[in-house]
């Protein structure tokens, strides 16, 4: 027996309002225009931003092979594309619905312009002509609308290559919206598309050139490639599946103490230092997950946590892997398959313990000139309870305390061991997690003169009680924390 059927297709007006509602920010919806154009074989895309109050608009233009008119209505309509299909290997869409659900994230009016062989091509979606005729379909309209035929000018004289243009941005400029706001979403976007397009906009073998408002968008590189103080980076190691090779590479990123002030701030990145730790999920070179552990973890899910801020692992899957890794329409999520997951875990925990070290010790363990280990001021003593952190009586700076102090030296052990039992560990945990940044140290931030006249006198110590030469106090102090991070000031000592 034959079931009875109805045609229910969705009403225009309802389907398009409600895919308005992704979640789609301004720059991920700019990222996903984007795509289209790398897919199109664009190697150069120009965004320019236009400021007029409600009547601002944002205008995206490739130097693509362009579309024909029957392309171009292919790629305005929505669901054209069955996401199973077989895709190019340099595919970077999926769904076939990017360019309409990203643009109506973010405008009321999409108009697409297209060269193709010299002929130029337009259509337009409009959500208020559309709600004008609710019963009227999904109509596409032919043409710029009345007084936006300026803004496509830029194709003129181009034989191939495609202009979006996105006007009536009313999920953009909203009531109280100002210019100042508007050029805050510019900086946003920038840092945005710096870091998702990095791989293709950086090396000498560039893929891509992107220009904001007419400045080239520079890359951003999470994984601070080439800094010689970065301490580790592992092999690429692959993992053969059924869709295709899924690499890796993981890497921990140098201590705070060994960047300058510029490149602590710049490599934070967009989200800063502990938000942008963990994997980073690429497709064909195209940054899909900045940062977080994939829901990976033991007893539970791992948080991103300050200790290891200094992880990150480069992730790159094949177009083919976008269903088992369940890549949404945004490009933003991706989970990886149970069958990797033990092998993901493996490499995530060996990178964050050695993140870990890193972060902990600050850097500063490594044995100095010679391989002579570093005179620490702290020690840590792990007993059942926990562990206690000690002021180590063999630093020379407390030794020579010690051992001048005469009658007062019990006195003295007693103050240390106040200032033991007085470390304000929890209150230094809490300001760090507040304010997402360790509390400075090591003379951070103090002019070499304060640094000076603190190292001068253990210096002067180690000469007139220790009787060392010159040259041996300065080795002293150079595997003395923490004047082993100041050479050129201890090389100075002794020399007035």
């Amino acid at each position: 027996m034959t079931s009875k059927t109805r045609s229910a297709p969705p009403r225009a007006m309802a389907m398009l309002e409600a895919l308005r509602g992704l979640g789609y920010s301004t720059a991920a919806a700019l990222a996903d225009i984007i795509d289209n154009s790398i897919s199109a074989e664009a190697t150069e895309v120009r965004i320019d931003f236009t400021w007029n109050g409600l009547g601002s608009r944002i205008a995206i233009l490739d130097n693509g092979r362009g579309m024909d008119d029957a392309e171009l209505e292919s790629a305005m309509r929505l669901g054209d594309k069955n996401p199973l299909d077989t895709r190019s290997v340099n595919d970077l869409g999926r769904f076939g619905m990017g360019l309409k659900t990203a643009s109506l994230s973010q405008c009321r009016r999409l108009t697409v312009a297209a060269v193709k062989e010299g002929i130029t091509s337009c259509l337009r979606w409009d959500l208020d002509e559309l709600a004008a005729d609710p019963d009227g379909g999904w109509l596409l309209f032919e043409s710029p609308a009345q007084g936006s035929e300026p803004y496509i000018e830029s194709l003129k004289e181009k034989k191939a290559g495609t202009l979006v243009l996105w006007e009536m941005m009313d999920r953009v400029v909203t009531s109280g919206y100002t210019s100042d706001d508007f050029h805050d979403l510019i900086d946003n976007v920038e840092s945005h598309l710096a870091m998702v397009f990095h791989r293709l906009l950086q090396g000498p073998r560039q893929k891509l050139k992107l220009f904001l408002n007419g400045r080239p968008i520079a890359p951003w590189d999470p994984f601070m490639s080439g800094h010689p103080a970065k301490p580790w980076t592992s092999p690429i190691t692959n993992h053969a599946t059924s869709y295709g090779t899924v690499s890796v590479q993981c890497h921990v990123l140098p201590h705070r103490d060994k960047l300058t002030a510029a490149e602590f701030e710049s490599y934070a990145g967009p989200a800063g230092w502990t938000a942008q730790q963990g994997f980073y999920v690429y497709r064909n070179e195209r940054l899909l997950v900045a940062g977080g552990w994939l829901g990976l973890g033991n007893s539970r899910a791992w948080n991103r946590e300050e200790a290891h801020r200094l992880a990150r692992i480069r992730l790159d899957i094949p177009n083919t892997a976008d269903a088992d890794w369940k890549i949404d329409v945004r490009k933003l999520t991706a989970r990886p398959p149970l069958s990797l997951r033990p092998w993901l875990m493996l490499l995530a925990e060996n990178t964050r313990e050695r993140a870990r070290r890193v972060f902990a010790y600050r850097g500063t363990p490594s044995p100095a000139k010679g391989n002579t280990p570093i005179e620490q001021a702290w020690r840590v003593e792990r007993v059942k309870a926990g562990m206690r952190y000690r002021i180590e009586e063999s630093h020379p700076s407390v030794a020579a305390v010690l051992e001048s102090a005469g009658t007062l030296a019990p006195l003295i052990k007693s103050m240390l061991r106040v200032i033991e039992e007085t470390v304000p560990v929890q209150r230094i945990w809490l300001d760090t997690a507040e304010n997402k940044e360790t509390p400075r140290t090591s003379f951070e931030g103090e002019p070499n003169m304060a640094v000076i006249e603190v190292a001068a006198v253990l210096f002067n110590d180690l000469i007139e009680r220790k009787g060392l030469s010159i040259e041996d106090a300065r080795k002293s102090m150079a595997r003395t924390e923490p004047f082993q991070k100041y050479p050129a000031l201890i090389a100075k000592l002794g020399s007035e």
